[in-house]
């Protein structure tokens, strides 16, 4: 029977950087018995004298990613003076990197954790942008962080894509004489909503184009100006009803629209 070898994973943050490591290491030994432990939140000497003194009495070793220097040195020279194997997982990896960038590390514990949540809320934002487009689900309008409003061809969407990488939740609504508006746009919060005006010259261009690219006739009622006009006059009445913000679109790009709305956004907390 192979003798159980115990691999203690110290880390001055959760340790899943070099619990990972220590596992991908560990399975190309096979008939092993190795036994991972987990040393989360190391953060002064007497922690890192604990766990030396545990790997000692075990006849284990170590693993560690101790991103501050001073907690780095003291368990490279504790583990050497009561020779015990430590593996230092990240301390090399950064030298080189900081010698070929000329970058001082910014020694930080958690960063890689702090980017992976990021990372996953920008992609829960977006999947709520998809989910929640062109009026799909009424729901989501009580669920999101910003609601657009607008008539077709205003850039709702890929505003709505734009902010979700800002890690905003988006729900965006159509605005259609024909079909009553959702109650939910009447009961979220005015500050959370912002309307989209767009010059009817240039809606009518947009929509011509539009037509001709299905191969459609760009005469259709859908890009004339009377029915421009129409539903210019609808969506002033709703955005009037709801309270919120309108944003003329003509002439902008959709991160100059994005940028307006951060801005109002960050102008209404900051007076809270």
């Amino acid at each position: 029977m192979n003798q159980q070898t115990t691999i203690y994973v110290v880390s001055d943050s959760v340790g899943e950087t070099a619990e990972l490591v220590t596992k991908a290491a560990a399975s190309q030994f096979a008939a092993s018995n190795i036994i991972i432990k987990r040393f989360p939140f190391v953060e002064d000497t007497s922690n890192v004298e604990e766990v030396i003194t545990l790997a000692k009495l075990d006849g284990g070793m170590i693993a560690y990613t101790l991103v501050k220097p001073e907690i780095n040195e003291h368990m490279r020279s504790a583990s050497l003076r009561e020779g015990v194997p430590a593996v230092d997982i990240l301390g090399p990896l950064m030298k080189k990197v900081s010698d070929l960038s000329g970058e001082v590390p910014m020694f930080e514990p958690g960063l890689v954790r702090k980017l992976d949540e990021d990372y996953f809320r920008k992609v829960e934002a977006v999947e709520f942008a998809v989910k929640y487009d062109d009026g799909r689900d009424p729901r989501g309008i009580m669920k999101a962080d910003i609601v657009l409003i607008g008539v077709s061809r205003t850039s709702k969407t890929p505003l709505s894509q734009y902010l979700a990488h800002k890690r905003l939740k988006v729900a965006n609504v159509p605005i259609v004489p024909e079909v009553d508006p959702p109650e939910e746009l009447f009961r979220v919060p005015k500050e959370k909503c912002f309307g989209l005006r767009i010059s009817a010259g240039k809606l009518n261009e947009i929509r011509r184009e539009r037509l001709i690219s299905l191969g459609l006739n760009d005469t259709a009622s859908y890009a004339t100006i009377e029915r421009i006009n129409e539903e210019a006059v609808y969506f002033e009445s709703v955005a009037s009803r709801i309270g919120c913000p309108v944003i003329d679109v003509t002439n902008k790009a959709v991160e100059e629209t994005a940028n307006v709305i951060l801005s109002l956004i960050h102008k209404k907390t900051s007076t809270i």
